[in-house]
C-alpha cells in the first residue's frame, strides 16, 4: 500500500518504504475504518500539524495525512461539478464575459444556446475550453 504513494522498484523506493514502515510500527497508526477512528486521527492531526518535515511528528503528520485523505475520498466523495456551471464559475475568476468566451469557442449566439444549456460541448469546444480556461476535461464531457 505505501508503495502506491512512492513508487516501487528503487533503492529509494525500499529506504523510504523500510522508513515508513518502521515510523508506522512506532506511532501506532492503523488504517481508519470508523468514524470514532477518523474522529481520532483528525484530533492527533490537529496536535502535530505545525511539525517540521523529517521529525518523528513531520513523519507521523505525513503518514496521518495519507490516511486521513484515503478515509474522505472513500466515505466523503465529492462530485464532478456541472460543466455549464464550471464554465460560469471560470469565467467568472477570470473576468470573462460572453464576447471573450466566443473568441475561444466561436459565435456570440452559440456561447448563449450553451450557457443556457440549449446547444451540447462538442469534442472541440471541449478542447478549446479545456486549454483556454483550464477547466478539466472529466467535468467538460459530463452530461448536463
Amino acid at each position: 500500500m505505501i508503495s502506491k504513494y512512492v513508487g516501487s522498484g528503487s533503492l529509494e523506493h525500499t529506504l523510504i518504504t523500510t522508513r515508513l514502515t518502521q515510523t508506522i510500527f512506532k506511532m501506532r497508526l492503523k488504517i481508519i475504518r470508523t468514524e470514532k477512528d477518523y474522529q481520532e486521527s483528525l484530533s492527533r492531526l490537529e496536535k502535530i500539524f505545525d511539525s517540521k518535515s523529517g521529525s518523528k511528528d513531520g513523519d507521523e503528520l505525513e503518514i496521518l495525512s495519507i490516511l486521513i485523505d484515503q478515509y474522505e475520498k472513500e466515505h466523503f466523495p465529492i462530485d464532478l461539478p456541472d460543466p455549464i456551471e464550471a464554465i460560469k464559475f471560470r469565467m467568472d475568476q477570470m473576468g470573462l464575459k460572453q464576447k471573450d468566451l466566443a473568441e475561444i469557442i466561436g459565435y456570440k449566439s452559440r456561447v448563449s444556446e450553451i450557457l443556457n444549456k440549449r446547444r451540447k460541448l462538442n469534442l472541440e469546444m471541449v478542447r478549446k475550453l479545456n486549454t483556454s480556461l483550464r477547466i478539466p476535461t472529466e467535468v467538460l464531457i459530463q452530461d448536463y
